[in-house]
């Protein structure tokens, strides 16, 4: 295998637990014949999210896969029921990924070969070469080039050593799918230990041939037949629902859980089936009839509508989505010198643009001074504090026409501002810009577009008003604010952030986390190419029959998440 340093490695004993003689009832918390409805717009088309991560898949993975713990706000929050990941040494840097005693829904226990199997999945094994373009991946971009894990004599934890430390490590290694199910269809094996087996050698020898049949399995068994179909054994779940049916009606995806009775997570279901179900053109005026829940991006046009079902005392939870409205600069052109940003930038009060903006949503948008963190997080205070934005471009200047003439830019001086035409937020935060530029003597062109990434992409504007991610790793930073970032709005080139980035990467103290995270920020104001406007919400709509719901924010299963705590009630 490519990029793989092969070691030896015993094989572990697996103890063998054969399938009980009855289905084991369902867990004491579910309620019989209660029922959730949810508004979806999502798409089941594969049982293994880590080879294909689209949105709906992931939303289903959360409900069907048990895992170590989530990213929530930015930090890792642990799932101590389905086991404990420990740093075991820091030299080299090794890591024990131990499971509890979660098994799979036929009873089969999830032990060393499903973490090993997941490891190698995330590490690039099975990676199609045609997907890859030469390069390896890995989880959170970790690197390839490391030692073959280790397993424990009871099969039930694996230790990783990887070639440096990284920030990912509680989320390094997974469990997506069942190692006795991809052993059986790589290899022909019936008996599940000895699948189990097959496929632990193949990894520990290296074995390409076997490899390569894995890697068939991994890579295609489990998307969805083009018949819409999918077989009971790679649906097997090791989260509290299983999938019970999927089917696609011509209008969208419908999706049917149930709880898993084999589930031995700290937080069982309380409910006895959750219906994925289109969300329609007009969920919010559903929410209450057709629909339980459902989730929408605030308009004008659904306000009215929200604020009744709120007075009805349905529950309205909105929160981020995951991105961010900011002002970003070209620093080319009439932005080439910092002084001219920084006195455009303090000219434009962020509340002003949000004000206009949001309308009749203004409570729902949160304001926010940072573009690598996001309020609500614990590292959103320590970045807000410490990268200098108040100070630098957050305080209005007390002559903001002064500074713009101090900084060798004449009154008058036009500023091509580009903007999404179809976007309610991005339209309104244009209008209040020419205003309150207006007031330091800039003249605003209006540059808006209705294909937003194409004039995006073409780079004839001076400031964008954009909607972007609040990136979550490293490698999403990298990529937004590294000097060759594929994703950089701003094109901005600075090596002191690439090395801080860089040392992020490898920083596995969640205090340190949030210094280099403010310290990443830090160059970012300093370069005053963006000004952060306020997080981007999403509005959840609950009817008076459900309780429990908590939606995440961002972007990954925003709703999904804790479906063990979601409960209908009469």
């Amino acid at each position: 295998m490519r990029g793989v340093r092969r070691v030896a490695a015993p094989i572990a004993v697996l103890l063998a637990v054969g399938l009980t003689a009855c289905t084991p009832a369902l867990p004491e918390t579910v309620v019989p014949d209660t029922k959730i409805t949810v508004g979806w717009t999502g798409a089941f088309t594969s049982a293994n999210a880590a080879a294909s991560p689209t949105p709906g898949n992931v939303d289903i993975a959360e409900t069907i896969r048990g895992d170590f713990g989530d990213l929530v706000d930015g930090e890792f929050v642990a799932d101590e029921g389905f086991g404990t990941v420990t740093i075991v040494s820091d030299d080299p840097f090794t890591v024990r990924y131990d499971l509890a005693e979660p098994v799979w829904s036929d009873d089969i226990p999830l032990d060393a070969a499903d973490l090993l199997l997941g490891w190698a999945g995330a590490a690039g094994y099975f990676d199609d070469a045609e997907d890859a373009d030469g390069e390896d991946a890995a989880a959170d971009g970790d690197p390839v080039e490391t030692t073959v894990p280790a397993l424990d004599e009871f099969a039930r934890a694996i230790e990783v050593t990887f070639p440096q430390p990284i920030i990912g490590w509680q989320r390094a290694v997974t469990a997506p799918v069942p190692a006795h199910v991809v052993g059986h269809r790589a290899f022909g094996t019936d008996d599940p230990m000895e699948a189990k087996q097959a496929v632990i050698r193949a990894i520990q020898d290296g074995d390409d041939d076997a490899l390569a049949k894995i890697a068939e399995v991994w890579n295609e068994d489990f998307e969805v037949g083009k018949d819409g179909k999918l077989a009971a054994d790679l649906l097997l779940s090791s989260g509290p629902f299983r999938v019970d049916s999927f089917s696609d009606d011509g209008d969208g995806q419908s999706v049917a859980l149930v709880p898993n009775p084999s589930y031995r997570g700290l937080v069982t279901p309380k409910v006895a089936r959750i219906e994925l179900v289109p969300a329609g053109d007009l969920p919010e005026a559903e929410v209450g009839e057709r629909l339980n829940v459902a989730q929408v991006a605030p308009t004008t046009a659904n306000r009215e509508i929200i604020r009744q079902l709120e007075r009805q005392d349905f529950t309205v939870d909105t929160r981020h989505d995951g991105t961010l409205w900011a002002l970003m600069l070209d620093p080319t052109g009439l932005f080439t010198e910092p002084q001219a940003r920084a006195a455009f930038l303090r000219a434009i009060p962020a509340t002003s643009l949000t004000e206009r903006g949001s309308g009749v949503w203004a409570t729902a948008y949160t304001g926010t001074t940072s573009m690598v963190t996001a309020p609500g997080s614990r590292a959103y205070d320590i970045v807000s504090e410490d990268s200098g934005f108040t100070a630098a471009l957050g305080t209005p200047a007390d002559d903001a026409a002064l500074e713009r003439e101090s900084a060798g830019i004449a009154a008058g001086s036009s500023v091509c501002v580009l903007y999404d035409t179809g976007s309610e937020f991005a339209t309104g935060a244009f209008v209040a810009l020419g205003e309150v530029a207006a007031e330091a003597g800039w003249s605003i062109a209006d540059c808006g577009s209705s294909d937003f990434d194409a004039a995006l992409a073409a780079g004839a504007w001076d400031a964008v008003i954009a909607r972007v991610p609040v990136p979550q790793t490293p490698e999403q930073i990298l990529d937004q604010w590294g000097s060759q970032g594929a994703a950089s709005v701003t094109g901005n080139v600075d090596p002191d952030r690439d090395a801080l980035i860089a040392e992020l990467a490898q920083t596995t103290d969640v205090y340190e986390a949030r210094d280099l995270l403010a310290q990443i920020e830090a160059t970012i104001v300093r370069a005053a190419v963006a000004l952060p406007i306020a997080m981007n919400p999403r509005a959840t709509i609950i009817d008076r029959s459900v309780t429990g719901i908590a939606p995440r924010t961002g972007a990954a299963a925003p709703l999904t998440y804790g479906v063990s705590q979601w409960e209908s009630v009469p």
